[in-house]
């Protein structure tokens, strides 16, 4: 064993080196064939460019970007509208229950938005409950389909990112900012307009840009709730699983708008904070103070009523899931009955969910940990642009990244398609940066000269790491699993693309049961999932001791 471990004395080089060759061929090979795709014609496979001609000459395309980039602004300022209120509320006041709303607020992020499409569909739908029971005492209700439906999803799906980011802002920097400016006159809402808003941009600024990319690159809530209201994710699906054949050409096209919106919000998002000093001290932390009499009441019922609407379509799912039903009608009673046709006729989505998601997860722990390792340990050139290139699966849509997998692994040498296999790789590459930023954070919190302690006792860097370091990580390598495994057994976006009938998964059967009428099917899958995802959050608060920042 003592050889093995001196013979790896450079096992870091070998590290970056595998992970540069991770990243090429699952991340940047199938983007770059999805960049190549678009400029292939369909028919003849010569270059051309009638693709983009098409797509922004077309009024069908143009208003598929336009839906887009308005689903996302609206969402975005939706998130901002909520979370903000809330973060200032909770960390500047004394509320009752912060803890709870809290973690309600993690369970609405971390939930799958197609379900909470799916749950105000039974709410406000055409038979929505909700809604009939307005319409009974003459109050109309809007529409759940279109626009407006995909954009209250959103901003109650997304909020919580704006929330968190927020809180931990508010909650670090100098009042004495703030009291100078009180001191001066200023009320109340022109000290927080004209400091407190400064001096928390950034962190309101990401938080906006994870709510606009997030709502952008889903393709469960549009698909099932948007109608005749298409979206860029919506149409490439569609043009690549098109009867007629597809047309992988036109569908390359769209995601590569797809990705370049994304990039440009990312770069508009840089351009806010660029050249700002938004710098603060802790040498005054900010003071929570009591409500009074007259706001109490208010501002508690604010902070209850975004947790409670927020959560409202997980409790719905999991309530219609005990409820008797006929196809899309759900009727008097309560049983079994919906738990009992899953397990007998779907069985094999609850298994290949767990089986891919696992499998998915320990891939993910095994090389985020190392990476994640060399990108705190190893400053240089090489890992400083890995650490970068590991963020692109944050901006880039499932969809996207299932068409490039189709297109990179469909011929010889390589066929993956059809196979679990391919499921199993696009979960470990989109959800790989958790693991690595887990695993970032955490050695940040671990003091160096341990590690050089060992190393001058005679320690090879990888006895070091293997018997000193690694331990110390375990709590943040743990947390960066749990929450890669959420995501993992809830996307949606690339399985869609890539599933075939041996490797459907509950996302994908939830998606399609919704479609097809079956929501007693769909509610009861739902609320497996929701299990799954809320003992998972659980493991990591107690493993992070309730540090919300760690879903971040």
């Amino acid at each position: 064993m003592k050889r093995l471990l001196n013979s790896l004395n450079n096992i870091w080089s070998f590290v970056i080196l595998f992970a540069f060759l991770i990243v090429g061929l699952l991340l940047i090979l199938p983007l770059y064939n999805i960049f190549v795709s678009s400029f292939i014609d369909n028919e003849t496979g010569s270059f051309t460019l009638q693709n983009y001609i098409d797509i922004l000459g077309k009024g069908y395309y143009r208003k598929a970007i336009y839906n887009s980039i308005f689903v996302g602004f609206s969402s975005m300022f939706g998130a901002l509208l909520i979370g903000i209120p809330l973060a200032f509320f909770t960390t500047r006041f004394k509320i009752r229950g912060k803890s709870v709303i809290s973690t309600l607020a993690i369970l609405a992020l971390v939930s799958p938005p197609f379900i909470g499409a799916y749950a105000w569909i039974t709410m406000l739908g055409s038979n929505g409950w909700l809604r009939h029971g307005f319409e009974s005492i003459g109050i109309p209700m809007p529409t759940i389909y279109g626009p407006l439906g995909m954009i209250i999803v959103f901003s109650l799906k997304l909020y919580p990112f704006v929330y968190l980011l927020t809180s931990g802002a508010l909650s670090n920097i100098n009042s004495s900012l703030e009291d100078a400016a009180e001191s001066l006159g200023y009320p109340p809402f022109s000290k927080f307009i004209h400091v407190t808003l400064p001096l928390i941009l950034p962190a309101i600024s990401t938080g906006a840009l994870l709510a606009f990319v997030l709502s952008l690159a889903d393709f469960g809530t549009p698909s099932i709730i948007g109608r005749d209201f298409r979206v860029l994710s919506t149409v490439a699906y569609n043009l690549f699983t098109s009867e007629m054949g597809g047309n992988p050409g036109l569908a390359s096209t769209v995601s590569i708008l797809l990705i370049l919106v994304s990039l440009i919000f990312v770069y508009m998002q840089r351009i806010v904070i660029r050249n700002k000093d938004f710098g603060s001290d802790m040498l005054n932390p900010p003071e929570i103070k009591k409500l009074t009499r007259l706001t109490t009441i208010p501002v508690h019922f604010l902070c209850y009523f975004i947790v409670f609407l927020s959560s409202m379509p997980s409790l719905v799912v999991i309530y219609n899931s005990f409820r008797k039903t006929s196809g899309p009608v759900f009727k008097s009673g309560f049983g079994l009955d919906s738990y009992r046709r899953v397990i007998n006729d779907v069985p094999d989505a609850i298994f290949n969910s767990f089986l891919f998601s696992v499998s998915a997860v320990i891939l993910i722990v095994l090389c985020g940990t190392l990476i994640g390792y060399v990108v705190a340990r190893k400053p240089s050139i090489l890992t400083g642009s890995l650490d970068s290139m590991l963020m692109i699966p944050y901006i880039v849509p499932g969809v996207v990244l299932g068409l490039g997998f189709i297109v990179s692994f469909n011929s010889k040498p390589v066929v993956l398609t059809g196979t679990a296999i391919i499921i199993i790789l696009v979960i470990f590459i989109r959800r790989l940066p958790y693991s690595v930023r887990s695993s970032v954070s955490i050695l940040k919190q671990i003091n160096i000269g341990i590690e050089d302690a060992a190393a001058s006792l005679g320690a090879g860097p990888a006895k070091t790491f293997f018997k000193i370091t690694l331990p110390l990580m375990l709590p943040g390598v743990f947390a960066g699993a749990m929450m890669a495994f959420i995501t993992a057994i809830n996307e949606l976006s690339s399985s869609i693309i890539l599933y075939v009938g041996g490797t459907v998964t509950m996302p994908v059967r939830i998606y399609l049961s919704v479609l097809d009428g079956e929501f007693g099917t769909a509610a009861s899958l739902s609320t497996i999932l929701l299990v799954a995802t809320g003992i998972a959050v659980y493991t990591i608060i107690r493993l992070t001791d309730s540090d919300e920042r760690v879903f971040l």
